[in-house]
């Protein structure tokens, strides 16, 4: 049957979850289907098969990467807690994000889980709520990686990173100037 041949999707996903993304048929030199009239990447050309068009929801989350211009809009409107963890030492020497909290990666974990007081007392800074936008940095965006990561194993929702970190953030104003 038709159906041993090829998945029929059509009415199974409602089409309220679907955005617009269509791909095209997948064929191969001369009309063939790369199976040999099976459906190929639930798109087919044999005959017997309906179309299955595939399509991305559209309700995806954002993008955990910020980019300069962001985290400069993210600063100036205060609706983002900037944590920088790179070792104190870092910051005396090449410099910081105006704005920003310094808690190096190895106390991440723990200082996400002090009571605000002592976060606020050892940090120098407001701490942050789990439901806070929250934007980790440091020199290149490879510790800001693995601070998302702990922070958000540790329920929070909305953590970011910026990629560019320290760097990259010079580089910017620098050019601005």
């Amino acid at each position: 049957m038709a159906f041993g041949k090829c998945w029929r999707f059509a009415g199974i996903v409602p089409r309220l979850l679907w955005n617009t993304a269509v791909l095209p048929r997948a064929s191969a030199p001369g009309g063939r289907s790369p199976l040999s009239g099976q459906c190929s990447s639930l798109v087919s050309t044999h005959p017997s098969c309906a179309t299955v068009l595939l399509r991305s929801f559209s309700s995806a989350p954002p993008s955990p990467d910020v980019s300069y211009e962001q985290l400069k809009q993210l600063l100036a409107t205060r609706k983002a807690v900037v944590i920088d963890v790179r070792e104190p030492w870092e910051l005396r020497e090449y410099g910081f994000i105006p704005g920003s909290i310094n808690v190096p990666l190895g106390q991440v974990n723990t200082a996400l889980q002090l009571d605000p007081e002592e976060f606020e007392e050892k940090f120098g800074g407001e701490m942050p709520q789990q439901t806070d936008n929250i934007v980790f940095t440091c020199l290149a965006g490879i510790r800001s990686k693995t601070a998302l990561d702990e922070a958000a194993s540790l329920g929070y929702k909305d953590v970011q990173h910026y990629p560019g970190g320290w760097q990259d953030w010079m580089k910017n104003e620098q050019q601005e100037k």
